[in-house]
């Protein structure tokens, strides 16, 4: 079978993880041949493998992207020989030359907290742009012959916003790779643990973004600060927030509530850390905390279950998909409670021997080589029913 990788889209977070471990999978199959579109320097890391072929194309600009997915993607798609199609950005190639399968992993589109949360903020033009986005997102699931979402929670509200079948298969992880990183933290990430040294260090790892709901961490830490008195409170983060923009979004009023929350010296801003160093920081680290109210699969919740962090995490569908029994929930826009599971953590040693110990276990269910598995059975159903309608 010859699958054809549409991954010009992933050019920051999910999707270059996404593609970074995928690909390496289909490299060692001998049972599958591909073509992968991707941005320059993301191919400069695939590997070289009989089976591959890496198209290296700049990414379009944002005007010019439909026209050239919808028209240029088309004709390679055509010329590369090609059964299948796994379209890896959201967006689905319309009219698609061969059986199309989509990923679509973004839950902005149907997360009507984020719709608020722009409107709360004066955010039209991101609002706008979301808006546009999901609707085309919306017919892109109708132009897929399949829809594959990163987990149940997610699948199911895609099947509430189209009313179409969506399948579900979880993202898959790299114990192994991952507890080995090849590469240390950065002399500047280091300094910044040895200055929290004896604190309770709480983790969240993420570039900002206002869905991730970084108020609601924020608010917790005077609170802790007050519950757990003699003991401080550090709070590592992988972003900065510098007043300026991150990505699209604007850190100036994350920024100004640390000031007024007079928590600026408990959050630690790292900044980005690189993926072959991040099991050092989770590792130097207590607890993991999360407050997202909108996600599809969350990776680092994976990562911190693997590294043996106990996990508190805001009570989405899909955090408890994910991690099950490894983690505390709490309601996603309430620091009191947030609060409350963190030193409940911290008081009760055996509640968080309970929920490290779950964490290993559930760490482990998750693999890339089943993810591909699926993903290429999926492909194969999609060929032979291709294939018996011609012969209709």
């Amino acid at each position: 079978m010859h699958l054809f990788i549409h991954g010009l889209a992933a050019s920051a977070g999910g999707g270059i993880t996404y593609l970074r471990n995928v690909i390496p999978q289909i490299a060692k199959r001998s049972d599958v041949q591909a073509t992968v579109l991707i941005a320059p320097d993301i191919g400069r890391e695939m590997p070289i493998a009989a089976n591959l072929t890496v198209l290296n194309t700049s990414q379009p600009g944002v005007g010019t992207r439909t026209l050239y997915e919808q028209v240029a993607v088309r004709s390679l798609i055509a010329k590369s020989g090609a059964d299948v199609l796994l379209s890896t950005g959201n967006f689905a190639i319309r009219k698609s030359p061969v059986a199309q399968i989509l990923l679509s992993r973004n839950a902005l589109y149907t997360s009507g907290e984020f719709r608020k949360d722009l409107r709360s903020r004066g955010e039209y033009f991101l609002l706008f742009d979301t808006w546009i986005k999901g609707r085309l997102a919306r017919k892109s699931i109708e132009w897929a012959d399949c829809t594959v979402a990163p987990s149940e929670a997610f699948a199911e509200e895609l099947r509430k916003w189209t009313s179409r079948k969506i399948l579900a298969v979880h993202h898959g992880f790299d114990r192994e790779l991952f507890l080995n990183g090849s590469r240390t933290l950065q002399v500047h990430a280091k300094a910044a643990l040895d200055q929290t040294q004896g604190a309770v260090r709480l983790l969240f790892v993420s570039h900002y973004n206002y869905y991730r709901n970084f108020e609601t961490l924020f608010k917790a830490v005077p609170m802790l600060n007050r519950l757990l008195k003699e003991k401080k409170v550090a709070l590592l983060l992988t972003c900065k927030l510098d007043g300026t923009k991150d990505g699209a979004y604007q850190t100036r009023e994350a920024a100004a509530m640390l000031r007024e929350l007079g928590i600026s010296e408990s959050v630690v801003q790292l900044g980005p850390i690189p993926y072959e160093s991040l099991h050092e920081l989770y590792r130097a680290c207590d607890i993991y905390v999360t407050a997202a109210y909108a996600e599809t699969f969350a990776h680092p919740l994976v990562e911190a279950m693997a590294s043996g962090l106990p996990v508190v995490a805001s009570d989405l569908a899909v955090h408890k998909e994910i991690c099950r029994d490894a983690a505390l929930y709490f309601p996603r826009f309430s620091s009191e409670d947030l609060a409350s599971c963190i030193v409940r953590l911290l008081e009760l040693p055996d509640l968080r021997a309970k929920l490290t110990q779950n964490a290993a276990e559930r760490s482990a269910s998750f693999s890339w080589e089943r993810h591909v598995d699926e993903l290429l059975r999926i492909a194969a159903a999609l060929v032979e029913e291709r294939r018996s309608d011609r012969q209709h």
